[in-house]
């Protein structure tokens, strides 16, 4: 993991949304939970339900989605690099923009913090867009703020129109 990069700080709380769209999609977001679990300066304090959906801007079978919250005391960028470790013990590549994935763990908010660097921003900038960040966020966070923008609910109806079915086990 990235223990090597490891910059700790106080408990702050954080949500991650987890995706994926090939091979056994469920069971790889399923074990990135498990890994977030282990990750040290992680606590998963809540899961949301399994959402699936169609890809949007992209292609391939439909994707596996979920939204965890964790209490963590690694720095915003030292997450990042523990999210990108998960992703890469799944195999995952990037050859193009919304490519499939095997695995895609996105830093959504980071408490209220707003980042902007060369490398990460926060709030993720397409999280009010898509309802399979946004409907498994207020499932576990129903009265979760967007930083700088305003409650999570309030971007609803933006998405309602978007087809998005929970799993069932």
């Amino acid at each position: 993991m990235a223990s090597d990069r490891v910059t700790r700080i106080a408990s702050i709380t954080a949500y991650i949304g987890i995706g994926a769209n090939l091979g056994d999609a469920r069971a790889n977001v399923l074990d990135a939970v498990a890994r977030l679990k282990r990750a040290p300066g992680c606590t998963v304090t809540s899961v949301s339900s399994l959402y699936r959906t169609a890809p949007i801007d992209s292609s391939g079978d439909d994707y596996v989605n979920a939204v965890a919250s964790i209490d963590t005391t690694l720095d915003a960028h030292a997450l990042l690099h523990t999210l990108h470790d998960i992703e890469q013990a799944h195999g995952r590549e990037r050859p193009y923009r919304n490519a499939p994935r095997t695995l895609d763990l996105d830093l959504l908010l980071y408490g209220q913090e707003q980042i902007a660097s060369p490398t990460l921003t926060v709030p993720h900038p397409r999280m009010c867009d898509r309802a399979f960040v946004l409907m498994p966020l207020l499932e576990i966070a129903p009265g979760v703020m967007i930083p700088g923008r305003a409650p999570a609910r309030c971007f609803e109806s933006a998405v309602q129109d978007q087809v998005i079915r929970k799993e069932t086990t």
